[in-house]
């Protein structure tokens, strides 16, 4: 039962382990295990309002302002009308109340939306559609091919061969090549039949719902037979069936309970530092309003105690009120009268700030990302000037940095380099351009038609039938695991990894076209002529082996072994002979690797008959073998895999998406720390650190932690530490940071000599993040340039954002586009969600989101650097007029007798924040800018001032209230001086309450508009009319309250009758309003023209450089690409689990018939359109566009059978 949004019943227990019935709902319901409906809203329609409320109050401003409304209604106390704080009060509420409804309206469809799906489920022994929501624990649900998994499911049974399924988990970890899931056994012989799945009791014993995406553990009983239950037979929800034309699945986890949503993290209510830096300043003024209240309070007793009995004549007064019970009163007066030091229009400005601001970023074109149609979107508009101050960037790599896309982009065959373009009147390198014509390949009309090559001399040794170059595509085309796949007449390679998908491609349009499959034969289409292999053996990769090799016969008989892996590996197994070549093969890879291209060794060998008949032998007694049967292999594997003869080497570029390296460049430039969190295998994070320039040669050393320990760990730390800092002590890093009490450690910034990297392993990480050891490891990290974690878990990229936001005082922001980020884009002070290839779940949980990583960079140095500076000048310049327009009253109690009279007329203090002041500085905070976005991105260092708060922090709040104290003396005593004891120009005396205050008043509002101009950087149309109108909009209304019409409508409202059109008209006024607004803003030019001469800052030397330039706009630098050579490799990804070759020669099923299908090329010969052409093709694991999810016809791997033939 719940009330109000809480839970009133006891919580139930933890779970160690869940027991599941299927087909049992009374059983699995005493449990009490979770419904699959989720809820992401925060209210209802009852919980609304009380709890909109009570998280508004928690604002400490807003309880300030609801204390003052009790006070306001105490007529013996109160001089102002309760109407002046409830008004602005209720518009704050309401607005903020309303805002905050339409967000949690949005939330209750997107529940709904999910909720409402429809799932088949088996209820009485029949398929009966439900909303996912009624789905519950242990029931049995029949999904189709293209939908998405309802819950987490064990697989049962399927409709394709040895009951495999094929999912697509972009919602999850952002990958969208597929993977293969297969069900046990004993449940796939129940296949499709409803009557044996309704008779289906089998108990499930499992662990309790946690969020770890690549583990899963567990047992089923059924028929008195226990069997073990991994990760292999169970679909998570978030993850879309492919290629697979229905399946049976029983539910395990539902709703909140499922992985996904295990790992969406806790919903934190976000606040920038500036709200908590004004829940501090807000304290501190309140402090300070009742000091000057006790003061006046005081001074009041002392008053009413000497001079009091005195002016009984003009002031009467209750006969039995003491002096002190007097001054009570006053206190209370007071505190109503000086409230102004923190307006509530304060924070009413402060969300229309936020809210244009965050227009800003949802209109910006140069956000917006044609292709996919996708604009920058701010989907929160309470953190705009937290983009100002960001210093730590936790940035996922898959979809985040990368395209998620493999391209074929060089490679050296035989001593020779192939794809760079080559001018051939000056010899010189060309870069390549989207203008460059690719080579053609029409020549094939089995191409694929999104490859692109721009080196065309690669072909043309294909056309000379090149021995070696033939060879190349040959093994390329036979050495893999790649599944083909007819669709709509076409041919589309499916593959485990992108990259092998990438040099099929290659291959099949270099003329080498890999057809098809069986467990003992591999088709491909060699230059027209249609040739098979007997496939004999699969030496599948691993990474230990980091190669892989296959054994195969060609029709002419010949026994080959090809071989491709690392370049470390392949080198030493080659045969001697090969010495000469691999030294030039090595100064191409060195070429590859210093452009960040992932580069791959190719070898073969021909094999003897006799000694492959006796090894074949070994193999299978090896592959039955019941113990070491692991060993046993790697040792057979060793021993074939040796005396290799080179063949050359491939190049291929996992894709960047488009000026990732540039932005990363201009973010470092910025001093933005970037960390990559990452699922995947070091190798693979390694290469795309290098590609991106996080990583570089020129850097000082790369640290890897890779133990397994957790003494380990902290000793590879230390020696990093050592090695950077070799002087340093181990105790003195914490600066104490004492805030109200709260006294929390903050690890200081280290300075060392040089620049150094740090990658750290996933379960190396998971002994760093522990209590003991996680201020070592952070330590070490800040000390780095970057940091990059590899095969983190959501929870550990969560934990990470958390460690360094508690023990460092710095802004954070978490980027990615996958539900395995969502958990660090709640953790941080930013989240920003990458709307493109691999789903909505990252966007959903994010607080701004574009479509490309290169956007980061306008958000940041342009929007989030203006929004930060507007805010903060909105700040000082809001926090200067309203202290000023308070401590002028201060004064003017010490001449009232400390009677709490108003310095002003009270339709001015109705009006001063509400009319005159307010437009003048919305206008600035929402169109000023120092400089404009180009010269913003010209010079990322501008970024610098915001991250140490120099803008706005508490010293710079001091300085705004002494200004204010020293305008506030003038502004009370030149008018004072002025009307002290003067005539008029007509000879009637001029110093007069009524006149005074005009004067005043007049003197303020020029006072603060000119202050305000002096502010301004960037003057609009809109800025003249705000600042210019304010003013005379304060002379029409201040003629028109004071007029005889007025008067005579409500006398006792409107008492100031005539004053202005008596006092404005003389000369002496007007001096004095000139007068004090010189003396006011004149400290203030002096101070600012000093800094400017002897302490620049970089705001000033950018705009003195942009003033010199008289440009606009910054003109475009031409980027040269510069060539590296490097001696380090990247690990070729396979894929970050062992291949499909297990199941391709499992020998338990044979191709189904299928439809004949044409070469392409003629039967026999070359087609004599054979032209030379070229460049590296774009892989994406489906081969085509990343969202079309539409309807595919089965792979090759899906047209197998089982049969009892047991032959080889």
């Amino acid at each position: 039962m719940s009330f109000f949004g809480l839970d009133c019943v006891k919580k139930k227990e933890k779970e160690t382990e869940r027991r599941i019935r299927a087909n049992d709902r009374e059983y699995n319901l005493s449990f009490r295990y979770a419904t699959n409906a989720i809820k992401t809203s925060k209210y209802n329609l009852l919980t609304f309002l009380p709890l909109n409320l009570f998280e508004q109050f928690q604002r400490i401003a807003n309880a300030y302002f609801l204390c003052l409304l009790v006070l306001q209604v105490i007529p013996a106390i109160s001089s102002l009308s309760w109407f002046t704080t409830v008004v602005p009060l209720a518009l704050v509420l309401t607005v903020t109340a309303v805002k905050d409804a339409i967000d949690d309206i949005h939330r209750h469809k997107s529940d709904r939306k999910v909720n409402n799906r429809k799932a088949q489920v088996l209820i009485n022994g029949e398929l009966r559609s439900e909303k996912w929501m009624n789905v519950q624990v242990g029931d049995i649900i029949r999904l189709e091919n293209n939908q998405f998994v309802t819950a987490d499911l064990l697989l049962l049974s399927s409709s394709e061969p040895l009951n495999l399924v094929y999912i697509e988990t972009a919602e999850l970890d952002g990958e969208t090549n597929l993977k293969v899931k297969q069900a046990l056994t004993v449940t796939g012989e129940m296949g499709g039949s409803i009557e044996a799945l309704a008779a289906f009791k089998g108990e499930v014993c499992c662990e309790a719902p946690n969020n770890r995406l690549d583990r899963f553990m567990g047992t089923l009983v059924w028929k008195e037979q226990k069997y073990p239950l991994d990760n292999q037979s169970v679909l998570l929800r978030g993850c879309t069936l492919r290629n697979t034309d229905w399946c049976f699945g029983m539910v395990l986890f539902a709703g909140p309970d499922t992985k996904l949503m295990q790992n969406c993290g806790k919903t934190s209510f976000k606040r920038t530092s500036i709200d908590r830096l004004m829940n501090i300043l807000v304290l501190f003024i309140f402090g300070f309003l009742v000091l000057m209240c006790v003061i006046l309070a005081v001074g009041h007793g002392i008053w009413e105690y000497y001079e009091g009995s005195k002016v009984t004549g003009f002031v009467p007064r209750d006969e039995n009120m003491g002096p002190a019970f007097s001054a009570f009163l006053t206190f209370w007066s007071y505190i109503i009268i000086l409230n102004t030091v923190v307006p509530i229009s304060l924070y009413v400005s402060m969300e229309v700030i936020r809210l244009g601001n965050s227009y800003y970023i949802n209109w910006d074109r140069l956000m917006y990302y044609s292709r996919s149609n996708t604009p920058a979107e701010a989907r929160t508009t309470t953190l705009n000037e937290e983009l100002g101050q960001i210093r730590y960037i936790f940035s996922d790599k898959t979809g985040t940095l990368t395209q998620n896309i493999m391209t074929f982009n060089k490679c050296s065959i035989n001593g020779k380099s192939y794809g760079d373009v080559i001018d051939h009147y000056s010899g010189q390198r060309l870069e390549i351009s989207e203008d460059m014509i690719p080579v053609d390949f029409s020549f094939n009309p089995l191409a694929d038609s999104k490859f692109q090559f721009y080196d065309s001399s690669l072909l043309e040794a294909v056309k000379l039938e090149t021995v070696e170059v033939h060879n190349f595509f040959r093994l390329l085309a036979l050495c893999h695991t790649v599944m083909p796949e007819e669709k709509n007449n076409d041919l589309v390679y499916q593959a485990q990894s992108p990259d092998e998908g990438a040099l099929v491609t290659a291959a099949r349009n270099f003329g080498f076209v890999f057809r098809s499959r069986t467990p003992e034969s591999l088709t491909i289409v060699e230059m027209g002529v249609q040739r098979s292999y007997e496939l004999l053996a699969i030496l599948d990769f691993n990474n230990v082996r980091k190669r892989m090799s296959v054994i195969v016969r060609s029709p002419e008989g010949t026994l080959s072994l090809y071989c491709k892996g690392a370049d470390t590996i392949i080198y030493q197994r080659l045969h001697e002979s090969c010495s000469k070549l691999m030294e030039v093969t090595t100064e191409h890879l060195n070429e590859f690797a210093g452009e960040g291209l992932r580069t791959l060794v190719l070898a073969y060998k021909d094999l003897d008959e006799d000694y492959f008949s006796e090894w074949l032998q070994r193999h299978h007694e090896a592959n039955t073998a019941l113990e070491g049967r692991e060993d046993k292999l790697n040792e057979l594997y060793e021993e074939i895999e040796k005396d290799l003869l080179l063949i050359g080497a491939s190049a291929i570029e996992d894709k960047l998406q488009d000026g990732v390296s540039q932005t990363i460049e201009q973010l470092a430039k910025a001093d933005i720390k970037i960390w990559v969190l990452t699922g995947d295998k070091q190798e693979t994070a390694e290469n795309i650190g290098y590609s991106c320039n996080l990583l570089r040669e020129e850097m000082t050393d790369v640290f890897i932690v890779a133990a397994h320990s957790t003494e380990d760990v902290r000793q590879e730390l230390r020696n990093a530490r050592a090695k950077m800092r070799p002087s340093a002590g181990e105790d003195a890093f914490f600066i104490p940071e004492s805030i109200l009490g709260y006294d929390p450690k903050v690890v200081q910034d280290e300075t060392v000599s040089g620049e150094f990297g740090l990658v750290i392993n996933g379960h190396s990480l998971a002994y760093a993040l522990e209590s003991s050891m996680e201020l070592e490891f952070l330590r070490t990290a800040c000390m780095c340039k970057t940091v990059m974690c590899c095969r983190v878990t959501p929870l550990q990229k969560a934990q990470v954002v958390e460690l360094v936001k508690k023990y460092k005082q710095a802004v954070t922001l978490a980027i990615g586009d996958g539900a395995n980020d969502v958990s660090m884009i709640k953790a941080a002070h930013i989240g920003v969600g990458i709307s493109g290839q691999e789903g909505m779940q990252a966007v959903l949980s994010s607080d701004f989101s574009f479509a490309q990583f290169r956007f980061l960079q306008r958000l940041l140095l342009v929007h989030g650097r203006w929004s930060y500076l507007r805010m903060c000048k909105f700040l000082r310049y809001f926090f200067y007029k309203n202290f000023t327009f308070t401590f002028v009253h201060f004064w003017y109690a010490f001449f009232c007798g400390f009677s709490a009279q108003t310095v002003y007329d009270e339709g001015f203090i109705a009006l001063y924040n509400l009319v005159y002041t307010s437009l003048p500085v919305l206008g600035m905070a929402l169109f000023d800018q120092d400089v404009n976005d180009g010269w913003s991105l010209e010079f990322p260092q501008l970024y610098v001032p915001g991250q140490l708060s120099q803008y706005f922090s508490k010293t710079a709040f001091m300085k705004c209230a002494l200004h204010s104290c020293y305008s506030s003396l003038v502004l009370f005593f030149v008018p004072y001086a002025t009307v002290y004891d003067s005539m008029r120009s007509d000879g009637k005396e001029g110093a007069d309450y009524q006149s005074f205050a005009l004067l005043t008043q007049t003197c303020l509002t020029f006072t603060v508009c000119l202050q305000l101009s002096l502010d301004l950087s960037y003057w609009t149309a809109v800025n003249h009319l705000f600042v210019w109108g304010s003013l005379g909009m304060y002379f029409i209304v201040t003629f028109t309250m004071q007029s005889d019409g007025l008067y005579q409508l409500h006398p006792p409202s409107f008492r100031f009758v005539g004053t202005s059109r008596n006092s404005l008209d003389q000369f002496s006024v007007w001096l004095t309003v000139f007068l004090t607004a010189v003396l006011c803003v004149l400290p203030v030019l002096v101070h600012r023209l000093i800094l400017i001469q002897f302490k620049p800052t970089i705001n000033d030397r950018v705009r003195f450089k942009v003033h010199q330039k008289k440009d606009h706009r910054p003109s475009p630098q031409r980027r040269t690409k510069i060539r590296r050579s490097s001696t380090r490799r990247s690990g070729y990804a396979f894929s970050h689990t062992q291949g499909y070759g297990d199941l391709v020669t499992s020998k338990r099923f044979l191709r189904r018939p299928v439809v004949p299908r044409s070469t392409g090329f003629t039967p026999k010969g070359r087609s004599p359109g054979f032209k030379p052409t070229g460049r590296s093709a774009g892989y994406s694991p489906s081969s085509k566009a990343q969202n079309n999810k539409q309807e595919v016809e089965p792979t090759g791997l899906q047209q197998y059978r089982t049969v009892q033939d047991s032959t080889f």
